[in-house]
């Protein structure tokens, strides 16, 4: 990659931090706020929570931590939470220099975690931040403790051609009424007017994102991670196969947790009893990785 993202005009991007706005107010009150400098540009990273070992949460595509408002008060009662704008999407991180590929990603994060001092990190992605987590263990694992994994996209299986078959349309006419249907469909009920989605949606229409593409890695980098994983699946999941999706990451990595929530859809914490578990899943899993041996 040779060019940085950026929001189309002056005009798009005030209409984008108005609804970046109106997300974030649903998330609790921040004990601190950074910009971090890495190599690559400035990273936007929120803190809640005690001093328990560090949870960072990294965002789906265009969803920023705004996403993580429903999840933020459990997680942060116990530990010290950093929710994280992903560096070179929509949000309050800044991009100044090309990724030149998937590695340099990796880099960019490991840079926000040591400007940080942050080490043993539990890093939580959902969606394609849980291809971010996952990406981060294959190029940069050293200051990672645990992975997990909420119903992370294109790291055991592609996304299913309806995803291109909703999206496109929506993305090539920018209609209202295709980007609820596309909402609808991959949420499994209708999100289109809450302020984390409509927050996507501004993403999408205001940001132009240079990043390299993002695809499932190779067997042969999967295999030899060796962070503990923890990886849940929406059993109604629409984006992918959620069951070829668990079966092939629990063949790829036998020591992780790999478990599919049969009433939960891609958004994976949308239904109160279904974040709920997600709330449980997570502590106990970085409880348990927090007291396993080096």
């Amino acid at each position: 990659m040779t060019k940085i993202g950026k929001f189309r005009d002056p005009a798009a991007e005030r209409r984008y931090f108005a609804a970046y706005d109106r997300a974030m107010a649903e998330c609790p009150e921040p004990s601190a706020m950074f910009d971090v400098e890495t190599r690559h540009g400035t990273t936007r990273v929120y803190r809640y929570g005690g001093e328990d070992p560090p949870i960072a949460l990294l965002p789906g595509l265009m969803a920023t931590s705004a996403c993580y408002a429903a999840l933020i008060p459990a997680l942060a009662e116990r530990h010290a939470v950093y929710a994280i704008d992903t560096l070179g999407e929509a949000g309050r991180s800044v991009q100044t220099a090309p990724f030149k590929d998937i590695r340099d990603r990796a880099s960019a994060l490991d840079d926000v975690f040591e400007r940080l001092g942050l080490t043993s990190v539990h890093l939580v992605g959902g969606s394609t931040g849980g291809w971010h987590a996952v990406n981060q263990a294959i190029h940069a694992p050293g200051r990672l403790a645990s992975l997990g994994l909420l119903d992370a996209t294109t790291v055991s299986a592609p996304f299913v051609r309806k995803v291109f078959w909703y999206g496109m349309p929506a993305a090539v006419l920018d209609s209202e009424r295709l980007w609820r249907r596309f909402l609808t469909w991959s949420a499994g009920e209708d999100i289109f007017d809450q302020p984390a989605a409509r927050l996507v949606l501004a993403g999408i229409r205001s940001y132009r994102a240079r990043v390299p593409f993002q695809v499932c890695p190779d067997e042969q980098d999967l295999r030899p991670i060796q962070v503990p994983t923890l990886a849940l699946f929406g059993g109604r999941s629409a984006v992918h196969d959620p069951a070829a999706a668990a079966a092939r990451l629990e063949s790829l990595l036998p020591r992780a947790d790999v478990e599919i929530l049969p009433g939960a859809g891609h958004y994976l914490y949308l239904r109160p009893e279904d974040r709920d578990l997600v709330i449980e899943r997570v502590l106990e899993w970085v409880a348990q990785a927090a007291l396993a041996p080096e």
